[in-house]
């Protein structure tokens, strides 16, 4: 069953998808910084749900509702096309492996299930700190019709793309890793 996000935000604003928001420090803090937005955030990880649902009350947050699913499912199930302006996916598991490259979240079925739900001019953000899955990803990416890369920036840790740092990055970059970003719009 689609959710109907209008009535869940009781409004009409512009809204941000984070996929995978870990304990969600970062999306806290973009939620608190763009009240004039709505955020959903989807997250598979109990424990990380809670500490982002303590984090959003003590800052007293209130454009956030959080799912508890795998995003596919929701994404595939109840999210309605072209309901996002952005969606935000910043250090999925990089199955670093090659036996499991497969369990990639980025994959071509996944690039055409975030492009549905997508506005036409609408954002997607990507962060890796991992080399290997920024090479998939311009793979991915570059084969890919939906989309057009807006940026894309290595750097160390000093020059994010339109977010605050997260958990996993700063143990990437502790573990001496460069992050690849990606903005990409949805033609």
């Amino acid at each position: 069953m689609l959710l109907k996000l209008d009535d869940l935000f009781g409004g009409t604003a512009e809204r941000v998808l984070e996929i995978g928001f870990g304990n969600g420090e970062s999306l806290v803090v973009q939620a608190a910084q763009n009240p004039d937005l709505n955020y959903l955030g989807v997250e598979v990880h109990r424990p990380g749900i809670g500490h982002c649902l303590l984090a959003a009350d003590a800052r007293n947050v209130r454009n956030l509702l959080l799912i508890c699913h795998d995003a596919v499912d929701v994404l595939r199930q109840q999210i309605a096309d072209k309901s996002f302006s952005r969606v935000n996916l910043y250090f999925p598991d990089p199955w670093p492996k090659k036996k499991h490259h497969k369990r990639r979240l980025v994959q071509d079925e996944f690039l055409e299930l975030v492009a549905s739900k997508l506005v036409a001019g609408g954002s997607w953000y990507l962060a890796t700190d991992w080399q290997n899955y920024a090479e998939h990803i311009d793979a991915v990416v570059a084969a890919n019709r939906s989309f057009h890369v807006q940026e894309r920036r290595v750097h160390g840790g000093e020059r994010p793309l339109d977010r605050s740092t997260t958990k996993f990055e700063r143990r990437g970059l502790a573990q001496g890793h460069k992050i690849t970003e990606w903005r990409l719009v949805r033609d």
